[in-house]
């Protein structure tokens, strides 16, 4: 059912990803390219399941080379996969990789689209990805996009086959064809047309493709010729397309910049068959909808149009308006006049901002914003008034050219100001696979549309504009130069546990702390912390006066209470209440170089994870690998954690198994590489015979899972094995103990089927499927009618040490407090103490 929502759509300058902080005009080249893409009426809409999935390659051809406004619909955000970035998972994951996207169609010109699908990680076939999303909820997002920006080839990444060589890539293919059928049928998601009418692309195509050793590619297949020089790009679309895809950089996606043409296949799915290109059948110019005086128009614009002097030409683009305001398809007069009044505030050189030196707003206070304007037109921009959110100004004034002026004021941000968080985050999601959000006209956006916008009114010639410009943020960065971000609304009090997991033993007290961030002068009177579990208090504090400061409160629950709970995993929630206003919010802040600062909230909780948790080490050595919770999860255990540099390995190496210049590593109880040690590291090749050397003289080396790209070593272990990418997707496969009596099954802690209950997401990835006699497997999983895997541990005597490897997803189950497979990993570190 679709929801009313209260926007504002201005005739003007607006942007489909909602996220320009700044109006900028573009460069010659793009308003160039801009105009020619006005000239030409087909759309298309690439179709895949995750950010990455995306051919950027065709979507540089088809915007740089065929002028067509192309889009690209993700169904999901990647919040199921890995990150190389940091330790971020999940919701956090999806949020960097959503505007990884968004900086990659920076690059290549293309529109952002999403649904509601959440990727649950890895599934292997349509069945078990159906299981999960709802299949009519996700056809009726993709309907909703497909008649929202009217394509009229929809081009599908996979097939719905096993081909696909993912579940989620299969039923992307599944849902294209579904939502092809319906988006053109009136009685399909009827509520949808109270926005949007319907709306009927011509054909669905697959984009054949060689990954691999996997061919879909045929002769007998429509063939398109890309990735040809652009001079005003002055890069071919290939080398564009590198570039574009090199910004998925939690993926470890980079991608050469490839020069020259090559071959793009296509497959025919449905609707109308294409024999010689992509657009047979479709409607290419104005001439062929009865308005051959707009192809006029543009024609004489773009030839005539100077690289030096844009401007010249708002003369015949306010005339090219006008008729284009005449048009009767009220859907397609929207849509173009978007893109045209673009072009217009471009060719004045217009740029607007509205800026404030303060990152972080709170609702109700007042800041002082500056607002910059600037035109380089010869023709005079004027500013008729400014709507300051609620409060109107009349001004009446001339932008000289090329003259910055500068209005500084005084904005109080309205006492019921949102916070500042990604729309489809705000509101617990629906299940497993599909998010909430608020509002269903939000569904196929990125993000949303700032609501705290300063409005202006623009006079250009004669025609009047109103634009938008978002309340933000603006710094000068040393190294990155001047940054501008959007103003985030954030609580006025935060508050958060000291650590999100705590872990205490069976018959203690568990200690731990409260931090309260104050983001407000206002004074706190009357204060209250409570500390709850399951909604019983189980704690609390008075603070009655807190002026501006922030402020630590610690707790110690006492093992009674505790072991009166029966859970081995706990959630603690806490709450500040002060003058009737409660404030439980904590802030999840995402910063990194080549992403805006990302911002969202979670509940103020914290996870305990109790009962028999043994661990018989005192030191670990620790290689990092792809964002590793695993390292800060061991100190919250009161494990001392040395992050291993390359001085770490240094001297001659003992091959007898003697101590030898081995003694700096022998310090440690056990060394464990992170997760894709072996792709991010790219020192391991120099590290490894140390490594190896430790081990053999008494040593206990831990190496989780790795892939086979990217990789720096061949060889792993001491004695050979060869991984695969053989995975246990069902996160509650039974587990068969091939010899219940090893060591590593038995202490510290015994290790029973319920320490594999209550796992997330998957079993593990990436499992060997060859390995030497010397190497003894601890377990037998499989996914459901699959055969049976015994590669997810493989354990070594070396020497007189161990050598462990183990695919087994930790990196996921400890960050979500699993008990049970901390006590597993706690054995496999704790071996050389048995």
């Amino acid at each position: 059912m679709f929801k009313k929502v209260s926007t504002v759509f201005i005739l003007g300058f607006y942007t489909v990803f909602c996220s320009a902080q700044q109006i900028r005009p573009s460069k010659s080249s793009e308003i160039y390219r801009e105009l020619k893409t006005l000239q030409h009426l087909p759309k298309v809409l690439y179709l895949a399941a995750h950010p990455d999935d995306e051919n950027t390659g065709l979507l540089s051809w088809l915007i740089n080379d065929q002028n067509v406004e192309t889009g690209y619909l993700s169904l999901t955000r990647g919040d199921g996969g890995q990150n190389l970035l940091g330790t971020e998972q999940g919701a956090a994951l999806g949020l960097i990789r959503t505007h990884e996207l968004l900086e990659a169609r920076k690059l290549d010109g293309a529109q952002q689209f999403f649904t509601r699908a959440i990727d649950f990680g890895f599934s292997k076939n349509t069945t078990d990805t159906f299981k999960q999303w709802n299949a009519d909820s996700i056809t009726a997002d993709v309907v909703w996009v497909i008649r929202q920006f009217r394509p009229d080839v929809i081009i599908c990444r996979f097939p719905p086959t096993a081909a696909a060589g993912h579940g989620q890539h299969a039923a992307s293919a599944v849902v294209a064809e579904k939502a092809f059928k319906l988006a053109g049928d009136k009685t399909a998601f009827p509520d949808q047309l109270k926005y949007v009418n319907v709306w009927q692309p011509k054909r669905v195509l697959w984009n054949t493709f060689r990954f691999g050793g996997v061919n879909t590619t045929a002769e007998n297949q429509l063939k398109v010729t890309v990735g040809q020089y652009d001079a005003q790009l002055g890069m071919g679309y290939g080398e564009l397309a590198g570039l574009s895809r090199s910004l998925h950089k939690s993926q470890g996606a980079g991608t050469q910049s490839v020069a020259g043409i090559r071959t793009e296949y296509f497959a025919h799915v449905i609707g109308e068959p294409a024999k010689t290109t992509l657009f047979d059948g479709v409607a290419k110019t104005w001439t062929s909808q009865g308005n051959a005086d707009i192809d006029q128009s543009l024609d004489k614009i773009i030839s005539t149009f100077n690289f030096n002097h844009p401007d010249l030409s708002l003369p015949a683009l306010f005339a090219l308006r006008k008729k284009v305001m005449a048009l009767k398809d009220t859907d397609l007069k929207k849509d173009k006049i978007k893109s045209l009044d673009n072009i217009i505030l471009s060719c004045a050189g217009f740029m607007g901002e509205m800026v404030t030196n303060q990152a972080e707003a709170v609702a109700g206070d007042h800041y002082n914003f500056r607002l910059n304007l600037i035109s380089r037109a010869s023709n005079p921009v004027v500013l008729e008034d400014v709507k300051w959110l609620n409060q109107q100004e009349s001004f009446n004034r001339k932008l000289s050219k090329d003259s910055l002026i500068t209005i500084q004021h005084d904005i109080q941000i309205p006492a019921d100001a949102a916070l500042t968080e990604p729309y489809w985050l705000a509101k617990p999601a629906t299940n497993a696979a599909t998010f909430s959000v608020p509002n269903d006209t939000l569904i196929g956006l990125p993000e949303a549309e700032s609501p705290l916008n300063v409005l202006l009114s623009l006079k250009i010639g004669s025609e009047k504009f109103q634009v938008k410009l978002p309340l933000s943020f603006k710094k000068l960065d040393p190294v990155r130069g001047d940054v501008v971000e959007p103003l985030r609304i954030v609580p006025a009090l935060e508050l958060k546990f000291a650590q999100p997991l705590y872990l205490v033993k069976e018959n203690e007290d568990l200690h731990l702390s409260l931090n309260g961030k104050v983001n407000s002068n206002k004074k706190f009177s009357n204060g209250k912390l409570n500390l709850m579990y399951n909604g019983e208090q189980l704690g609390g504090a008075d603070l009655n006066s807190i002026n501006g400061k922030d402020f630590t409160v610690d707790y110690v629950i006492p093992k009674t209470k505790l072991a009166s709970i029966h859970s081995s995993r706990l959630q603690l929630d806490a709450n500040f209440v002060a003058d009737g206003v409660t404030y439980n919010k904590k802030q999840v802040l995402i910063q990194y170089p080549h992403l805006p600062s990302l911002q969202y909230f979670t509940p103020a909780t914290a996870t305990v994870m109790k009962g028999d948790i043994q661990a018989e080490v005192k030191k670990v050595g620790y290689i990092e690998g792809a964002g590793d919770f695993i390292p800060e999860f061991l100190r919250m255990a009161g494990i001392q954690v040395d992050v291993l540099k390359d001085g770490d390995f240094s001297g001659n190496i003992d091959e007898s198994g003697g101590n030898g210049s081995q003694n700096k590593l022998l310090q440690y109880d056990a060394i464990v590489l992170g997760v894709r040690a072996n792709n991010t590291e790219k020192k391991l090749g120099r590290w490894m015979p140390f490594l190896w050397s430790y081990a053999k003289a008494g040593g206990n080396l831990v190496m989780q899972y790795n892939t086979n790209q990217d990789t720096t070593v061949d060889q792993l272990g001491m004695y050979n094995f060869s991984i695969a990418n053989k995975r246990v997707t069902e996160e509650n496969a039974a587990v068969k103990f091939l010899n219940p009596n090893h060591k590593l099954l038995n202490f510290p802690n015994k290790i029973t089927a319920d320490d594999f209950k209550g796992w997330v997401q998957e079993r593990g990835a990436y499992f060997p499927s060859q390995w030497d006699a010397a190497y003894e497997p601890l377990f037998e999983m499989h996914d459901t009618d699959e055969e049976p895997l015994k590669g997810s541990t493989l354990y070594a005597k070396y020497g007189k040490g161990n050598f462990i490897y183990t695919p087994l997803a930790f990196f996921r189950q400890l960050p979500a407090g699993n008990v049970g497979a901390a006590r597993l990993f706690f054995n496999f570190i704790s071996a050389q103490k048995n």
